[in-house]
């Protein structure tokens, strides 16, 4: 055990002098800290111990150091019973969160987390006031995710911000936030956040336990944590779903999922998250069904283009040319004649420049990013094909299959397809269609092992449950999405009440204006009486 350590479980004694000797020594060559020694009214010796920058130095002027040098006369009197910390906590200190601390460890933790202490001479117990008054960035649009209709606040990296935000869109008690503290030195606040009675105790529990088990020195960002709970390590698929937007986090725990919500960074982790929650964006429940429902169907489409596109025409045109129509295959050969590198070599160097410059897009500063993947592609691509080192289909099918990666709303799951995307070229250029084939096979295998949170990962085409893959290929109308998906909520698995399919009214003539009530009848002559025809209302008939 280190001398920190054995100063942080030493109990605070009943010398102020002592206390303040062993918090010196846990914050020797610490610039930041501040101790302000004072007298209370009543003539003992008290200090506070602050954090500068962490906490509002005016709100320690004005409603703790002044009150207890000044304004608290309870401690004048006497005949007084209660302790001095217990007078000072019931008579001075205008703060709502106050809590005791009883070792030197508690007074360090609760200064580094923020707070403020009190010691006072002849207790052996701190008082810790929370008043927390760090600069944060402001609650702003998602920068990752694009919001065309939407909410458009993101969270961001203050944990109660984020977490004030899921209470404003789920008004209920069944939202649980538990905390928890993770790593060593950076002591990090997490909250696990489910809906009780929706959310399986079982899923719970395994989260609960996964992230409890977690030993490490330090928790900066929450892919530390999804690195350390998630199922398969050595999957490049993500099996834990992250997200910035508050609107996302709780549509997922009204589905019964689990969100883990981690300090110090905007992102939010979702478990369980199988396969086709990547390919689903906040929006498409924002717009009509069927439009949501088609873009969901194109996204797919172009998710295989972008894994397959370069290896099939590799593939095809190495192999199995005489697959091609004879004049598709005569403007091949006479855009590849003159390239010297085959059609696998030309691919892969293609994809690889593709590769470098995107990354370098995002490397560079954003005023020149864009410009420079742009005019970088642009330039490369055309004198390159000048060179005669690539042919021009090839720069067109590098540039659809790269468009394509673009349509997957996650960025998880876009990486995995571009990196699968270069040992399926392998095995296209290597063994034509066959090699292809094994290729699909193997993904397909390998997605059907996976388990996110012990739920599988194709869930739920694969165990096959037709009612809920109608939600998934597709965007069903909300007047239909009536129960929650049965793999991932407990029993409550009712989400809306029957018969709420929107139709035109019964009888339209009702949501018409009334007709005007008729005139009364006058005598025209004698014995004879004629009646004046009744006044048509707005629209109504005679």
């Amino acid at each position: 055990m280190t001398g920190i350590e054995e100063l942080q479980e030493l109990p605070l004694g009943f010398s102020l002098d002592e206390n303040l000797g062993g918090l010196r020594a846990l914050f020797r060559r610490a610039s930041d800290w501040v101790l302000r020694r004072f007298r209370l009214a009543g003539g003992r010796e008290a200090a506070v111990v602050y954090i500068d920058g962490m906490v509002e130095m005016a709100w320690i002027d004005d409603h703790l150091v002044k009150p207890l040098m000044y304004d608290a006369f309870p401690m004048r009197t006497g005949g007084v019973t209660e302790s001095v910390q217990a007078l000072v906590n019931h008579h001075a200190l205008a703060v709502s969160q106050v809590k005791e601390a009883r070792t030197l460890g508690e007074v360090a933790n609760a200064v580094l987390d923020g707070d403020t202490a009190l010691l006072v001479d002849g207790e052996a117990t701190a008082l810790v006031a929370s008043h927390r008054g760090w600069k944060q960035r402001g609650i702003s649009e998602s920068t990752a995710e694009a919001v065309i209709r939407g909410p458009r606040e993101a969270f961001v990296e203050v944990l109660r911000t984020n977490t004030s935000m899921l209470r404003r869109r789920l008004k209920t008690p069944c939202l649980k936030l538990e905390a928890l503290t993770l790593g060593t030195y950076t002591r990090t606040d997490v909250v696990i956040a489910y809906l009780d009675r929706i959310a399986p105790d079982a899923m719970v529990q395994e989260v609960r336990s996964r992230v409890q088990r977690i030993q490490i020195d330090g928790v900066l960002e929450s892919e530390y944590l999804e690195e350390l709970i998630r199922d398969e390590p050595f999957s490049l698929f993500p099996v834990v779903r992250s997200t910035e937007r508050p609107d996302v986090v709780a549509a997922e725990l009204l589905e019964g999922r689990v969100a883990i919500l981690t300090a110090n960074t905007p992102y939010a982790l979702i478990v369980p998250a199988p396969f086709w929650s990547f390919f689903q964006a906040p929006e498409d429940y924002y717009h009509n069904p069927f439009v949501s429902g088609a873009l969901r169907l194109l996204r797919l489409a172009f998710m295989f283009l972008a894994l397959m596109l370069p290896s099939l025409y590799v593939a095809v045109t190495t192999f199995h040319a005489d697959m091609l129509p004879t004049s598709l295959l005569i403007t091949l050969a006479a855009a590849r004649e003159g390239v010297p590198f085959p059609a696998f070599l030309e691919a892969l160097m293609m994809e690889v420049m593709f590769e470098v410059l995107r990354e370098a897009g995002l490397r560079l500063p954003q005023q020149v990013g864009q410009a420079v993947s742009i005019v970088g592609a642009l330039v490369i691509g055309q004198a390159a094909v000048s060179a005669g080192i690539v042919s021009a289909p090839m720069v067109i099918l590098v540039a659809i299959t790269g468009i394509a990666s673009f349509t997957t709303p996650t960025y998880e799951m876009a990486l995995a397809i571009r990196f699968l995307r270069f040992p399926v070229l392998v095995l296209g250029g290597m063994l034509g269609l066959y090699g292809l084939g094994l290729a699909v096979l193997a993904i397909l295998v390998h997605l059907a092992d996976l388990r996110s949170f012990g739920v599988p990962y194709l869930f739920p085409l694969a165990p096959l449950q037709p009612g809920a893959l109608a939600d998934v290929l597709v965007r069903r109308p909300q007047w239909s999405d009536l129960f929650r998906p049965r793999m991932t909520a407990g029993s409550n698995v009712q989400r809306a009440a029957q018969g709420m399919r929107p139709a035109p009214p019964t009888d339209p003539a009702a949501l018409t204006d009334p007709p005007l009530p008729s005139k009364p009848s006058t005598d025209a002559g004698a014995g004879s009486q004629e009646r004046e025809p009744q006044e048509q209302g707005r629209g109504g008939s005679g």
